[in-house]
């Protein structure tokens, strides 16, 4: 006999008895969703206990409140797996709404583009078919075509007092944005690996051949538009870059919209620019179709309106008009189109950085994509799709994320009216000090009000920028992360930490290579993309001697790592941290310090030559080294700032350490640059005898055992620094580790291929265990083989997978591994060559 309980399910009141339904009674019911409510999945005594204590189930079997129960989490789960479908398809319905329209948008542009180049060519038919130079007459219409594409509205100088001329700006604002938004007044192109998709951040276009540069992205969250309104008006808690907005005036309309002016300060990015300012109307209405605008736009003497606060500190910037469109979806959520169209004063800042300037990428990635970005997070937040470790609340965790970068911009800027002022040099110009004293402006700072209190009276701090060559940012950061110990100092770091409690330790002297530290870094949250992720670090010191045993304490940082997303085009990377203590409360002092990559676009003229050698000029006095023309020029800009507290006896030593303690770290990361750079012979050998005598040893050993030539039968001849240099810039992967059986491997020598393999140099090689850096099936060919290497003196390995020291891994075609032994022929240690290796 066989009773279908999935009938059960259809008929949620009926359960069976010996192969007969039976109905249950709204009051059994209700007994039953109570006790589901509390435990879903009832245990055998669990279900007999129900039946003793109610007594309207007692003619009821235990197999059929089993039976009852499966059922009720059934519907359960198909409920929410028909919400979730719903849900998905909600998304690709309106993605779909929103892909025909970009469609439709992009047919008008082709449209435009082939009318626009069947004209040029009947323009130059004409002209080469009447005389034999129209030169003049060919500039003439290219100059009116340009016009045509960014046209620059003249208007007459409008009362400030009337509302009705600031209402009539406010409208060309609104119809000029929209043209942008969703139609063709730009010429945009999309961005590479922006793929559109029901999980995607959306479609984001950079633009072409137009005044300034812009960036467009639109997208989907599950946000009211009311709410997104109020995330994307609040532009601190967005963009990282934004120093403040000050809304000077706010004038109601008569169609129920705001008009309101504003005075937004940017941080410069880096101590080699100035800050800018915005000064414009903005302007926030609903539209007929239920959307909501707030548009944006520079007031300026063509434009007409009321001239806005001035400051020596910013250079006026100016915004063409800009926004964000907000669009209910059917049955919940919001599409946004966001366009930031700005034209940056390049003239203010020094002609290296001026593709930092004029790159829609960069503006891509710093504000228009940033803004979807926090937009889409807060909306996964609010759904909880998102938790976090350690009970914070994700807008907490936020918050911290935001001071740390505000504080870093505070001290790469060192803003007057904050209370920063420079403090005199020690005749070099390469570090900047400067110190703050302003008890008030602390108080209300990201520092907290109880941070000078317990230490001092101010805060100084040092930085510099530099600018390298053919250094990947992304590699930079992370090695900058993972391996600390190779540029910080753990006494300076100490003395950092100590600024948290009551009685600070001494002002440490900078000691080369500082005092060896382990760091654990725990994870705190990241967001969606991956693209920004905040961490505590915890940092083991071990003294060497009874003085500095106040330096064996664990200390913590809590740390921001962003831009490390391989997928990013254009965006800027940066690595900022402060001192912390175990209590990590949320109102926590913070004193950032830190790094900030940023690459800079190619938008230099490849016929000037002129720029490119100052260029070059620079790069050389920078890194101490010299670069040839037929050498690639892909540059960044890296800004460093360090913070530390003092007293009134203490600050003339402080900015001595500090200065110092600068320096050294410029220097590391000069020694770091040159070991990541993906270039043959791009860092400096290692000249000494004992790396001359490796060499040697590691050759004859692989001849002696393999019976052949490691570099060729020429090489038998050459010299040791030949030898070196032959090693050394061998495209091939060549790495040496110790030879130990009683300890895991470590790596102990590579060539330039190897550290460019691991992503490492040649101090931090050393960390570098062989078990970590091969795979399993690596690890088993190398045991299995390893007999026969130690008798036989070498053997093959097949092809395989190994990981660098960033977690990346690494393919190679095949690998030898030799032993090699010195002048009295006793075991040294192991040589690897992998042949062929590239990243996965």
């Amino acid at each position: 006999m066989m009773a279908h309980s999935m009938d059960d399910r259809d008929s949620p009141d009926k359960g069976f008895d010996s192969g007969k339904y039976v109905r249950y009674t709204p009051e059994q019911v209700e007994a039953l969703e109570r006790v589901y409510a509390e435990c879903p999945k009832p245990s055998s005594l669990r279900r007999q206990q129900l039946i003793r204590e109610c007594p309207i189930l007692c003619n009821i079997e235990p197999r059929q409140i089993k039976v009852w129960f499966q059922n009720r989490r059934c519907r359960e789960k198909q409920r929410k797996e028909s919400a979730r479908l719903q849900t998905v398809n909600k998304k690709l319905s309106a993605m779909n709404k929103l892909l025909m329209e970009e469609n439709d948008r992009l047919q008008k542009q082709v449209s435009n583009l082939v009318y626009e180049n069947g004209f040029m060519k009947h323009r130059i038919h004409s002209a080469s078919g009447t005389t034999t130079d129209n030169s003049c007459e060919s500039v003439v219409v290219i100059g009116q075509q340009r016009q045509q594409q960014n046209p620059t509205h003249q208007h007459p100088q409008r009362d400030a007092n009337n509302p009705a001329n600031l209402l009539s700006i406010a409208e060309e604002t609104l119809a000029e944005f929209l043209c942008k938004a969703t139609g063709t007044a730009v010429d945009w192109v999309q961005m590479i690996g922006m793929k559109p998709g029901p999980d995607s951040i959306g479609i984001v276009a950079v633009s072409r051949n137009c005044s300034g540069i812009a960036a467009r992205a639109c997208g989907l969250v599950s946000l009211e538009p009311m709410k997104v309104v109020e995330i994307l008006k609040d532009r601190p808690s967005w963009f990282r870059d934004c120093r403040c907005v000050e809304t000077l005036n706010v004038i109601p309309t008569g169609n129920g919209g705001t008009i309101e002016l504003v005075n937004t300060q940017i941080y410069a990015p880096t101590t080699l620019a100035a800050a800018c300012d915005f000064w414009t109307l903005r302007y926030s209405t609903s539209l007929e179709d239920g959307s909501y605008v707030v548009c944006e736009r520079s007031l300026t003497s063509a434009t007409g309106g009321p001239n806005g606060p001035l400051s020596s500190s910013f250079v006026r910037a100016k915004m063409l008009s800009s926004g964000f469109l907000i669009r209910p979806c059917d049955g919940g959520g919001s599409i946004i189109h966001i366009v930031d169209h700005v034209d940056l004063d390049v003239s203010s800042v020094p002609e290296v950085l001026r593709p930092l300037y004029e790159s829609s990428k960069i503006l891509a990635q710093k504000m228009t994509v940033a803004a979807l970005r926090h937009v889409r997070q807060i909306a996964q937040e609010t759904s909880g799709e998102v938790q976090y470790s350690g009970g914070r609340q994700p807008a907490v965790l936020r918050t911290f994320s935001q001071r740390l970068c505000r504080g870093f911009n505070d001290a790469v800027n060192g803003f007057v009216d904050d209370g920063w002022s420079p403090m005199s040099s020690d005749g070099a110009e390469d570090i900047t000090i400067m110190i703050n004293s302003s008890s008030a402006k602390f108080a209300g700072s990201q520092y907290g009000s109880s941070f000078l209190p317990s230490f001092g009276s101010g805060v100084l701090c040092a930085k510099a920028s530099m600018l390298l060559q053919n250094v990947p940012p992304l590699v930079l950061i992370r090695f900058l992360r993972e391996h600390r110990a190779e540029w910080a100092d753990y006494g300076v770091d100490a003395y950092s930490a100590a600024s948290l409690r009551a009685t600070p330790f001494a002002v440490p002297c900078v000691r080369t290579g500082g005092f060896p530290s382990n760091q654990v870094i725990l994870p705190l949250a990241q967001t969606l993309e991956h693209e920004e992720f905040l961490e505590v670090v915890r940092l083991g010191g071990h003294a060497y001697s009874p003085e500095d045993m106040g330096l064996s304490r664990d200390m913590y940082l809590l740390q921001l790592c962003s831009g490390v997303d391989e997928n990013v085009v254009g965006g800027c990377a940066q690595l900022v941290f402060a001192p912390i203590d175990e209590s990590f409360a949320d109102d926590a002092p913070l004193l950032p310090s830190g790094f900030r990559v940023i690459p800079l676009d190619q938008k230099t003229n490849p016929n000037d030559h002129q720029s490119a050698s100052r260029t070059r000029d620079l790069a050389s006095s920078l890194d101490g080294s010299t670069k040839t023309d037929s050498e690639t020029n892909s540059r960044l800009v890296l800004t460093i700032a360090f913070q530390f507290t003092f007293d009134n006896h203490s600050r003339d030593n402080v900015a001595t350490m500090a200065r110092q303690y600068v320096r050294n770290v410029v220097g590391s990361i000069q020694r770091v640059a040159l070991a990541i750079t993906p270039r043959p012979g791009s860092m400096q050998l290692p000249t000494s005898p004992e790396a001359l005598t490796l060499v040697r040893w590691i050759t004859r050993s692989y001849s002696i055992h393999t019976g052949a030539d490691l570099f060729g039968a020429d090489s038998q001849s050459c010299g040791g620094d030949t030898l070196l240099k032959q090693l050394w810039n061998h495209s091939d992967a060549i790495l040496c580790c110790s030879l130990k059986t009683n300890a895991s491997p470590v790596f102990t020598f590579a060539n330039q291929a190897g550290l460019d393999m691991l992503e490492t140099t040649l101090v931090a090689l050393q960390d570098i265990m062989l078990d970590k850096t091969l795979d399993d099936s690596g690890r088993k060919a190398l045991c299995s083989e390893f007999a026969k290497i130690m008798q036989q003196g070498y053997a093959n390995l097949p092809a395989g997978i190994c990981v660098s020291s960033m977690g990346r891994p690494v393919s190679y075609e095949q690998a030898t591994v030799w032993k090699v032994v010195d002048d009295n022929e006793s075991n040294h240690c192991l040589a690897f060559i992998l042949v062929n290796w590239s990243f996965v």
